[in-house]
This record gives C-alpha cells, structure tokens and sequence, in this order.
C-alpha cells in the first residue's frame, strides 16, 4: 500500500498524498490521493526519449514530476525544464525532485501552455515530450484534477505540439503518449507544428488485444514518411516491457 504522506507543499492544504515507488523503487514519487496516478503512461513515455547525459529536456504538463524522474533515473547529468499549469502540482513537482535527489536540475515553470509568452520564454532545450490531457469533450471525470490530466482545456493538442517545438532545434527530438482514439489528431498537430518523421509505437495491454495507448515519435523539420512500428505488448504471453517499466530499460523507437 502507498504511504499516506499528509498535505503537499503550497497553498493546496486540503489534499492528501500517497507515496508510490516507479521503476522498480528507483523514483519516489509523491502524488495527490484524489488525482489521476502515474503509472505505464509515464513510465513508457520517459522510456521512448533517447536523451544523453548532459542535454536538456522539456516536459509540457508535467504534473508532480513522474515522467521526468523516470527519465532522469534512467540517464544521468540530464537537466528538466518543465511546465505546469496547477501551481499545487508545481509545487509538488519542485518537492519530487527534492525527493529524488535531482532538485539542482530541474526547473518547473507554473504557467499555461496555450500562453504565447511562455512559449517564448522558455530556453533551448535539445528535446521534448508530454502526456498531455487527451479528451477534448465528453463526460468529465468529478474530481478536479483528474479532469485536468484527461480533459482539454484551456490548452489543446495543438497549442502543446506547438510549445514542444519551440524550444527545439532543427532535428529535435518529442513525444507524445495518447490514446490511440487519438493518435491521427497528435499526427496533425506534429505536423502543424513543424515535425515530421512521425513513428507510431502501439501498447497492447495483451497480445491479440487492440492498443489503448501509443507512443508518437517525431523530428522537428524533418520530411520522410511515417511508420508503424511493431508496438509492445505490456502484459501476458510475449510481454517485453518489464525491462522497461522495472529496470529503467529504454523503450527504442
């Protein structure tokens, strides 16, 4: 069972938090108990980012901060710079890399992606990636900040493949995990945004089973055509991402 960990840092006294552990206890992770909980998404998108010791990464949505400590567990001297529009999880973001040891490396910037000013404000950074909210209607889920993981608003898909670019070189690198509902909607916004290249990794829950999730890999100003890659089943006969999920293995595009 998670530990239960008591309020989190700044103004949002009332929440709760649990303590879970990612890659095998590797990450700590602090999370608040009534919000939507890190788990394969985070996890399988931190693996996909082909980051070397000593770039710089940009996270968009980060929330309390798994995607980018799975990433930093995974590959040393990296640095962050990470958006949030939720000031609470910003905050808890900022206490997570306290927590793990990487507060000296990471900078999480409170603000709104859909923001033009923020996009011009951040710096460079060599390449990018996001879980960002997916569902642009439908039901919302009640509580407030797990609508605020799954549902658009007030930025959307193509405001965050924009600021992804931003920032990056010619060639830089993103990715995005989506639903696979919407993975032709992530393909236009790259492509709108300047990328291309565009891979499609799938994520059979089972083998035999339809995709829940991909993973989008793209190139900022390249032009080729796209590809489907094999995809990775995460459970059952012929699963292969427990090196990844467990032991902090890169997930290869």
């Amino acid at each position: 069972m998670p530990a239960n960990l008591g309020p989190p840092p700044g103004p949002d006294k009332e929440a709760r938090l649990d303590e879970d552990r990612l890659l095998g206890g590797r990450v700590l992770l602090a999370q608040p108990a009534d919000g939507l909980r890190a788990g394969h998404d985070a996890v399988l998108l931190a693996a996909s980012l082909p980051a070397r010791p000593g770039q710089t990464v940009l996270e968009l949505g980060c929330g309390a901060g798994p995607v980018f400590l799975c990433l930093m567990a995974r590959v040393p001297d990296l640095r962050v710079v990470a958006v949030e529009i939720d000031p609470s999880l910003a905050d808890l973001a900022r206490a997570n890399a306290a927590r793990n040891g990487v507060a000296d490396r990471v900078t999480i910037l409170t603000g709104d992606v859909a923001d033009p000013a923020l996009r011009a404000a951040l710096p460079r950074a060599d390449m990018a990636l996001s879980n960002p909210p997916w569902w642009p209607d439908g039901t919302r889920p009640p509580a407030p900040r797990r609508a605020g993981a799954t549902h658009e608003g007030p930025a959307d898909l193509a405001d965050f493949a924009r600021t992804l670019a931003a920032p990056l070189p010619h060639l830089g690198v993103a990715r995005l995990v989506l639903p696979a509902a919407r993975f032709a909607d992530g393909a236009a916004a790259l492509t709108a945004a300047g990328f291309g290249g565009l891979v499609l990794m799938p994520l059979w829950p089972l083998a035999g089973r339809a995709a829940k999730r991909v993973i989008l890999g793209a190139r900022k100003g390249v032009r080729g055509p796209a590809r489907i890659l094999p995809g990775l089943v995460l459970h059952g006969p012929g699963a292969g991402a427990e090196p990844i999920l467990r032991d902090a293995a890169a997930l290869e595009l």
